[in-house]
Order: C-alpha cells, then structure tokens, then sequence
C-alpha cells in the first residue's frame, strides 16, 4: 500500500454508504478543498467529467450491497491520491479553514491543527529528490564526525614525538573525542556545527597539549548532534516502507568514517611534505562543507515543530482572536525548562526503563568500543610486530571497510523480506522485528571474523590472512547497527531520537574506554588473547537480535512507549482498526472506537492507509 493513501470514513452503526460518502464530500469541502471537478482536475461539459491526467483524491465510500442471503456487506473503494500539483493550491486554503478542525477556537477548547490529507509540509509527503538530499547531507555530516574521531589515531607516533608525550597520553585524543558524543545536548544541529567546525583550528594550530586535547573534546562534545539527531530526521521524513536505505545509510556510516580515518590519516602523516596537524585542516574542511550544506538543506523535519509553527500562524493571521494548538501540544507543558527536563532526561529514562533500548545499547556499545580498541590494537599488531609503515598499517582496515560495504549492500535483502512482511499484514505495516533478519546473521559473522584475526595476528601468518579477518567483521557490525536502527525506529516512532540518543550515549563511552586499556591489554595479554577478550564479548551478545525477533512483541506490549499492534491497544478488538503511535500520546486511544462490526466507526481526524486496518465483510 502506499504512504501517501489516505482513509477518510464516518462510519457509525445502522450508517448507509450513500451518507457516508456524501458526509466524506461535505468534509472535503469543509476542510477547503474546492469542489470535486476542481480537486479531481477535470471538467465539466454536457453533463461528461474530462479528465486532465491528474489522478484523484483519495476517497474511500462505504456501500451497502444485499447478498444471495439478504445480508448486508460493506465495501472499500480506494482511488488514486491527490496530485503533487494540486499542492501548492490546497495549502492556503487548508490554512484558512481554521473550523476543518477539531475544537470551537477559544481559550478554553483551541483549535487542534493536524495534517491533512496529502498536507504538502507533512515530511513524509516532500518530494523524493528533496528527501535524499537531506539524508545525503546528513550521511556526510555524520562521516565528518566519525572519520575526525579516528583521522587522528594515524599521527600518533608524530605527535608522541612532538609534544613529547607517552603512547597512552595521545590516545586521550581519541578517547576524550568519543567521550564528547556522550556529553553532547542535543542543541540547535547547525550552531553546534558551526562551534565544531570552529574548535577544529583549535587543533591545526595549538603548539602543547592542552590545546590539542581540550579542542579533541569540546569537538567531540559540538559534533555529537548529527549522531543523535539524524536518525530522527531520517525516521521524519520517511516512512516505513522506504526508510531501509536510507537508514542503512545512516547507521553505516558512523562506522565506515572510523575505518577510512586512519588510512587517510596514516599517509598524510607518512608524507614528507605534510604533519600530523594537517589532519586536523582535512577536519575543518569536511566540518566546513557539512556546514555550508545543512544551513541549504537541512530545514526542519520534526512534525511537533512544524504544527506548533503552523498554529502560531493560524493564531497570528486571526489577530489573536482565534485560539490554536498543536495536537502534540495538548495537555502539555509549554514551559521550556519542562521541555529541556523532559529532553534531557528522556534517553537515561529508557536506559532504565526500557529493555529494548538497554539491551540494544549494551550489545552496539561492545560492538563500538571493539572497533575504536582496534585502532589502537591494529598499529600494535601491523607496526609494531610486523613493521608496517603508518600508511601501510592504516591499510590494515580495508578489510573492515569491505566488510561494511557488503554489510551495507546486504540491507536490499532486509528491505525485501520486510516488504513481503507487510504484504502479509492485516494492517499494511509489518511488526518492527521483521527488520531483524540481518542483524541474525550479524551477530554470527562478527564474533567470526574477531575470532578469526585473534588467531591468526601473529607475524609468522601471512599478513593478508588477518586482514581478510575483518570482512566477516565488518559485514556482521554493518548489519547489526542497521537493523537494530530501523528496529528502534519502528519499535519507538517519534521517541527514536531519544532511544538512538540512549545508545549512543552508552557506546560513546565505550568507545572513549576500549582505546585506553586495550594497549595495556595487548601487551600484557599477547595479540591472540587480547583480541580474544573481544571476541567472547561479542560472542556472548549473539542472541540478543533472535531474543527480540522472538520476543520483542511481548517486550514492547509492557512498555509505555513502544509501538503496540492494534490487539494490544486498550479497548481495541482484534482485526478492528489500528492506530499508529504519535508524540507524546502512548497511543491514540480515542482514535478507535470500535461498534458493531463489520461496520467501521473511527475518530473524527484523517488515517492513513498505512495506519488503519478495514474490517474484512462478516
């Protein structure tokens, strides 16, 4: 079924169709969409509708047919949706009509605006082109963020010798950096890249190690806003049919930056005509076009702030004499320390509340803390034993960077199973465990490949032999965090960027802590049985991914804010109506009132298709 199809019924008990249809079209008109033959695009001459091409609104008509047994039967019939151009035409009207919703406009009883049908600044309704440069935007603002944290690890010898300093002291570099993801507020995204890009000449241009330290964190800190907001623009403005890609492409890269750093980082430093602080001028570049880019397409995708601006609108353009509210707005405080409380303070609240999110969190932190402890690892292993040179030793990681293109390649497959899951839905969307399939087969392939490199480190194997190690590993860590970001996109909805926010929060930490004793751990240890460590880490979080694909229902029935499929939803029946999550509404309740079936009887606002299920005739 597709996104943009929408179902308008008002259904009630002993309800002809004629009536039904004829109160759709008195609504319609209500809500300032013209009369039918301007809607539709087509005209009328001698008493014949001329079509234009356009295809039409989205309607849905119950009729009452008899049967060979004399009993009633309803009947569904969807036709095509709005058109893209009729778009532009509908808008201002639809924001005239301050009466198409609910409420009476005064203090008391506001207006409550919501989307319309096809509403041109609801996100999911934007065009294609629009979305992809927005999530192309936000796929290279998080690449910057991660190649920075691990571009540097490949002038560590240089800076050990010109700022005099021991192994462990500029690993700090990495970990204070990694640390700042942790410490980050989810500000304003543009003002903390703008102080991100300009903490990164802090680094090029600091002469002691006060310097280069204090600009890794406060980096580190600025540059943690596209890690935990970008997965919630990308869940704004794509629905759950189409997000898999563009998921896969945001929860990839996070990983795929730290692997391309310290190759790019290993030859500039090995260059006789460049230094280690050159890195840091790559940094500002990357940092500065990231800029340039997100302040042209990076608007706002959040539906919260978008309707609250639509109902400060409303209300200015009556001069204050009419009253509206956002519908995420209702019975909730306007205050902004309440709302900074509530932000703030959300993504520890499912850490401790939600097993989903701990679980997820916990099992992507030792995945992420594995592969930051290989950078200081892998030079121990490649440079120090075998005798690379930095630039060959940042080579090392291509494996890991193979691995994650397949990983990432292999998302079409997820997507494919996930189709086929909604096509057997009653409801048209498919439960969020039907996006675990991948991270399944994740979970094997990395402990593989760890324990794969751990066994063949040592110099008298090959050195080809361990780095093809890092295929398995990088595929099995690619499809992990894909499917495990579009599972918490669907399981949370609108919460995702506090969920995602949980998680990195968690893995952030870990990735600031691995890089410090894992040099001590090689060493005392031996190559075999350090990475050993790591690998029984991994090993031991196998079954996370099959324990939420067979009990994550169960799971996300007793949370308060997980989705819930409609048989779960208090005062709903089974195979009725289902209604989606939205913001701060557990769930919408009062959207479903089911009587006596077949007969469908819903909320006074729109549905979407992909948000109702329509009673099958009894």
């Amino acid at each position: 079924m597709k996104r943009d199809e929408e179902i308008q019924s008002d259904g009630g008990a002993g309800q002809t169709g004629r009536s039904g249809a004829e109160k759709g079209e008195k609504r319609r008109l209500e809500r300032g969409y013209g009369d039918r033959d301007e809607l539709d695009g087509t005209e009328s001459s001698d008493g014949q509708d001329k079509t234009n091409g356009a295809a039409e609104e989205t309607a849905v008509e119950e009729s009452t047919a008899g049967n060979e047994d004399g009993q009633r039967t309803d009947q569904v019939t969807v036709t095509p949706v709005t058109p893209p151009w009729l778009h532009s035409r509908l808008l201002p009207t639809m924001l005239e009509k301050g009466p198409s919703y609910d409420g009476s406009g005064s203090l008391a009883d506001p207006y409550v605006v919501q989307w319309d049908l096809d509403d041109p600044d609801n996100p999911y309704n934007w065009p294609r082109l629009h979305k992809w440069l927005i999530t192309s935007q936000l796929a290279l603002t998080t690449f910057t963020v991660s190649f920075s944290s691990s571009v540097y690890s490949g002038g560590l010898l240089d800076t050990m010798r010109d700022l005099n300093v021991s192994s462990n002291v500029a690993i700090l570099g990495i970990s204070l950096y990694v640390l700042g993801f942790a410490l980050g507020c989810r500000a304003v995204f543009l003002v903390t890249l703008s102080l991100y890009t300009a903490f990164q000449l802090e680094g090029a241009l600091g002469r002691n190690l006060g310097a280069l330290l204090s600009c890794r964190l406060l980096t580190g800190i600025f540059g943690s806003s596209p890690l935990t907001n970008a997965g919630g623009v990308v869940s704004d403005i794509w629905n759950f049919r189409e997000r898999g890609l563009a998921s896969a492409i945001y929860s990839t890269v996070p990983f795929l930056g730290p692997v391309i750093g310290p190759i790019v980082g290993g030859f500039v430093v090995q260059s006789p005509h460049l230094t280690w602080r050159f890195n840091f001028w790559l940094m500002f570049i990357f940092a500065g076009l990231s800029l340039l880019l997100g302040y042209f397409w990076a608007p706002e995708t959040y539906a919260p702030v978008l309707l609250r601006r639509r109902a400060e609108k409303l209300s200015r353009q009556s001069d204050g004499s009419i009253y509206y509210i956002s519908v995420h707005d209702v019975h909730q405080s306007r205050s902004f320390a309440q709302v900074m409380r509530t932000n703030l303070c959300r993504p520890f609240l499912f850490l401790v509340t939600e097993p989903i999110v701990l679980l997820l969190a916990i099992y992507v932190s030792i995945l992420y803390g594995t592969l930051y402890a290989l950078f200081s690892g892998f030079p121990i292993v490649f440079q120090d034993h075998r005798h690379f040179s930095p630039g060959e030793g940042g080579l090392a990681f291509i494996g890991v960077g193979i691995g994650i293109s397949c990983g990432t390649a292999s998302q079409s497959i997820q997507n494919r199973i996930y189709w086929k899951s909604m096509e057997k839905s009653p409801t048209g969307r498919a439960p969020p465990e039907a996006r675990l399939h991948m991270a399944i087969l994740g979970a094997v392939l990395a402990p593989i490949g760890l324990w794969w490199f751990a066994w063949t480190s040592r110099p008298s194997i090959h050195w080809m032999v361990p780095i093809l190690a890092g295929i398995p590993f990088g595929t099995g860590i690619s499809q992990i965090l894909q499917s495990l970001t579009t599972y918490l996109m669907d399981a949370y909805n609108i919460y995702f960027a506090s969920a995602i926010a949980a998680t990195v929060v968690l893995r952030s930490i870990c990735g600031a802590a691995f890089p410090l004793f894992s040099p001590s751990m090689f060493n005392a240890l031996g190559d075999e049985w350090a990475m050993s460590v790591f690998a029984c880490l991994s090993t031991a979080c196998m079954p996370i991914p099959l324990l939420f694909w067979k009990y994550g229902w169960w799971i996300r029935k007793r949370s308060r804010f997980a989705f819930k499929e409609p048989d779960d939803l208090p005062g709903s029946e089974p195979s009725s109506t289902f209604s989606s999550q939205m913001e701060d509404t557990v769930y919408e309740r009062d959207l479903v009132t089911p009587t006596i079936e077949p007969v469908i009887s819903v909320h006074r606002k729109s549905l979407t298709i992909e948000s109702v299920l329509v009673s099958q005739a009894g």
